[in-house]
């Protein structure tokens, strides 16, 4: 694989990222495994293809296949409006906007489901995309949804449930669902109906003891676009386990969740999903709408969030999917998505291949973290 390896080691030897862990594979097995660089700048010690990432938003592909699971099981349904689980859920409003600083809030004009949790179109939005929603937290002193306090679930709506596409904390109201229909704090489900099943023993909610020896440092740009170490985590012994971010995992153990959507719900004769779950997983569940370009309100935390401009995007059930072939790279129906850190994922069911590239840096989508997940994937695609 020298067109991979001459990617990642270039992106070392070019002082890009201080180091970082791939992994390409197919349904049969692993193709492709290295880790390159080191495990931070403040640490003397070679990355390991084991090692801990906080994996931030890439939870949230796991969060919502922990609720696509009950609706499987027919405990739950897609169509459930959310107030129905959580009578709390209907006092948000929309937020129009603000008299001076007063918020102007209405009631909203439709009722939030499930399937908008899971795809996003709630009307819930994060404030590192929204002036507005910054503007609010500010202005009410309502804490953010990183808090991990259960008060931070109750941000005001960006729009009318159903009506746009927008990035927020659906997919934490989402783990709270799950809790309440399956009556297990999220944490046990997860291991029970997935982390357990998969042998995925580095996947999890608290990064203590001896997973600390393993777990790669921050980093963020200063000003002179030199990598520096911060701290960054979620936070420790929450409220709730947000299932927007909560989880640390490594790249061995992401793929194997990855695999076993490639083999249609099994792995290594283990079955999680039935098959025709797996392709309603697949399927456009936003309708006419599109995912949208999500323009930077705080430009050190992320970059504006607009992947593969002007391909159009819809969003299933945890995945973004490209509806067009991108040339040398995915195919049309590849689901995929990421977190803050730039820790980046996608499954190609078409051509039946899977790859994870796992960093830990700030800006999220920087041009530099954007540059050497398209080279590696071009170089995967270019190696089979």
């Amino acid at each position: 694989m020298t067109l991979i390896d001459d990617v990642l080691d270039k992106a070392i030897a070019d002082n890009k990222v201080p180091g970082l862990v791939a992994m390409a594979a197919n349904r049969d097995g692993v193709f492709y495994d290295r880790a390159v660089g080191i495990m931070g700048v403040d640490k003397d010690t070679a990355m390991q293809s084991n090692a801990i990432h906080r994996i931030f938003s890439m939870t949230k592909a796991i969060g919502t296949l922990a609720a696509v699971k009950l609706v499987e099981e027919g405990a739950l349904s897609l169509d459930t409006t959310v107030s129905s689980i959580f009578p709390e859920f209907a006092k948000l409003q929309v937020l129009d906007g603000f008299d001076g600083d007063t918020p102007r809030l209405r009631p909203p004009s439709s009722e939030a489901t499930i399937r908008h949790l899971a795809t996003h179109t709630s009307g819930l939005e994060f404030e590192v995309w929204s002036d507005k929603m910054s503007h609010y937290l500010e202005v009410t002193d309502h804490p953010s949804i990183r808090t991990g306090v259960l008060k931070s679930l109750n941000y005001p709506l960006s729009f009318d449930p159903g009506t746009s596409w927008s990035y927020g904390p659906s997919i934490d109201w989402l783990g709270r669902v799950v809790e309440e229909v399956s009556g297990k704090r999220i944490d046990e489900y997860c291991r029970q109906f997935l982390f357990d099943p998969l042998e995925m023993t580095d996947t999890i909610f608290e990064c203590d003891g001896q997973y600390r020896n393993r777990l790669v440092s921050v980093h963020s740009r200063n000003k002179n676009g030199e990598l520096e170490v911060i701290e960054l985590e979620p936070p420790l012994e929450p409220e709730f386990y947000g299932m927007g971010r909560a989880l640390y995992s490594t790249a061995p153990d992401y793929m194997r969740f990855l695999r076993m959507l490639l083999g249609k719900g099994e792995l290594d004769g283990v079955r999680i999903f039935q098959s025709d779950t797996v392709a309603m997983i697949c399927e456009n569940h936003m309708g006419e709408l599109n995912m949208r370009k999500m323009v930077t309100a705080m430009p050190s935390a992320s970059k504006d969030l607009d992947f593969f401009p002007g391909v159009r995007k819809k969003w299933g059930l945890g995945f973004m999917f490209n509806e067009e072939n991108i040339p040398d790279m995915r195919s049309a129906g590849t689901q995929s998505w990421a977190g803050l850190l730039n820790t980046h994922m996608w499954w190609d069911p078409e051509k039946d291949i899977a790859g994870v590239i796992f960093m830990q840096h700030l800006p999220f989508l920087d041009e530099t973290a954007m540059q050497i997940y398209a080279d590696f994937e071009r170089a995967v695609y270019a190696s089979i």
